[in-house]
C-alpha cells in the first residue's frame, strides 16, 4: 500500500474552529484512504501533530489544500510563490470555503472528500493565475520587490487627506526586463489611493473602486483610483508588457503599499513604485468541471438566475 500511497499538502485557517475541524477530519479519512496529508510547522503545531519542514512539504506535494476564506488562500499562495525554487512555485492549490464570499477557495466542505479523490484521479483541470510584481524604488535602488495574486494598493495614512499620484507608462524590453526611464505619463491626480490588480483581483478591492471584471486567464492589470477627486479619472487597463511607474508627489510620510490587504511597506517622499504583470511565475489553481469561474461568477454575483432558468439558458 505505500507505493499507492499519494501525498497532498494541508493548510488551513487556524483561528477559524471550522477551518480546524475539517482539517482534522480530512486527516482521518486521508489515513484511512491511503492519503498522507503533510502539515507545515504552524498547522501542525495548532494540531499537536508532526509537522513537515517549509522546504520539504514543498518538495514533496502533489498539490495542496487550502481550507479557509480568500484570506487564507491568499496567505497560501504567497507560502507557495515566495519560494526560491521555481518548481516549488508550481504547486496547485484547492480552496476549500469555509469563510464568506469564496472567489478563490471555491470548495464546498460537503464535498471535501470526494473532490480531492477526483482532483487524485485526474479529473480536475488547472487554471493559472496572473501575478503583479512591484518594486520600491528609493535613491535609484530596489528595496523591496513583492508578488501579489490580488493586488497591491498604494493607500493615505491614519488622516483624512489625498494623495498627489503621477502614473506613467513604458514597456518592457524584448529581453522582459522595465526599463524606467522610458516611460510617458498617463495621469496625475489627487485620490485617497491607488490599486494595481491582477485578473483575480477584478473581483476583490478593485470591484468596489469600480473597476471591470476581468476573466484570470487574460494577461492585463488594472490600474483603479480610490475616490479620485475628479470626475475624469477611471481605472484603466494595461497589457501583459506594460509598466507603470507610480510617483507619489510631495513630502507625505504617512503611506503604505499593502501586499493583498495583508503585509504593508513603507513608502517615503521620493520613493517610485514600478508596477508590471509578472511574466514568468503564475499559480496554478484547481477547478473542478461543475465549478467553471463562469459559474463561480453567476453565483457569488447573483447574476441572471430569473431569465436564464428556462431551458438552455438563452432568450
Amino acid at each position: 500500500m505505500g507505493m499507492d500511497k499519494r501525498t497532498v499538502g494541508l493548510l488551513f485557517n487556524t483561528q477559524k474552529q471550522s477551518a480546524v475541524e475539517l482539517a482534522q477530519r480530512l486527516l482521518k479519512w486521508g489515513v484511512e484512504g491511503g492519503i498522507d496529508f503533510l502539515l507545515p510547522p504552524h498547522e501542525a503545531a495548532q494540531l499537536r501533530l508532526p509537522s513537515t519542514m517549509d522546504d520539504a512539504w514543498r518538495k514533496g506535494v502533489e498539490f495542496a489544500v487550502v481550507i479557509g476564506g480568500d484570506g487564507t488562500f491568499l496567505r497560501a499562495a504567497r507560502y507557495v510563490f515566495e519560494s526560491s525554487d521555481p518548481r516549488e512555485q508550481l504547486i496547485p492549490l484547492y480552496g476549500i470555503n469555509v469563510g464568506r464570499l469564496g472567489f478563490l477557495a471555491i470548495g464546498d466542505p460537503h464535498s471535501a472528500e470526494s473532490d480531492i479523490r477526483a482532483i487524485l484521479d485526474g479529473k480536475h483541470s488547472i487554471l493559472p493565475r496572473h501575478l503583479v510584481r512591484g518594486e520600491v524604488l528609493r535613491a535609484g535602488v530596489v528595496r523591496h520587490v513583492l508578488y501579489a495574486l490580488n493586488d497591491l494598493v498604494i493607500t493615505k495614512g491614519a488622516f483624512a487627506r489625498a494623495i498627489d499620484i503621477k502614473i506613467s507608462v513604458g514597456q518592457r524590453s524584448p529581453q522582459g526586463e522595465a526599463n524606467m526611464f522610458a516611460h510617458e505619463e498617463l495621469s496625475s491626480m489627487l485620490a485617497d489611493g491607488l490599486i494595481v490588480s491582477t485578473p483575480t483581483g477584478s473581483t476583490a478591492y478593485a470591484l468596489s473602486a469600480g473597476g471591470p471584471i476581468v476573466p484570470p486567464h487574460v494577461p492585463c492589470m488594472i490600474l483603479a483610483p480610490l475616490c479620485a477627486h475628479t470626475l475624469y479619472a477611471r481605472p484603466v487597463i494595461l497589457s501583459e508588457n506594460d509598466v507603470a511607474l507610480i510617483a507619489p508627489c510631495g513630502d507625505n510620510r504617512d503611506l503604505m503599499l499593502t501586499q493583498d490587504g495583508q503585509l504593508g511597506y513603507e513608502i517615503l517622499p521620493g520613493d517610485l513604485i514600478q508596477v508590471s504583470l509578472e511574466p514568468d511565475l503564475k499559480l496554478n489553481t484547481i477547478m473542478l468541471p461543475q465549478r467553471s469561474y463562469y459559474t463561480l461568477l453567476r453565483q457569488k454575483l447573483q447574476w441572471g438566475y430569473s431569465g436564464m432558468d428556462r431551458g438552455n439558458g438563452l432568450c
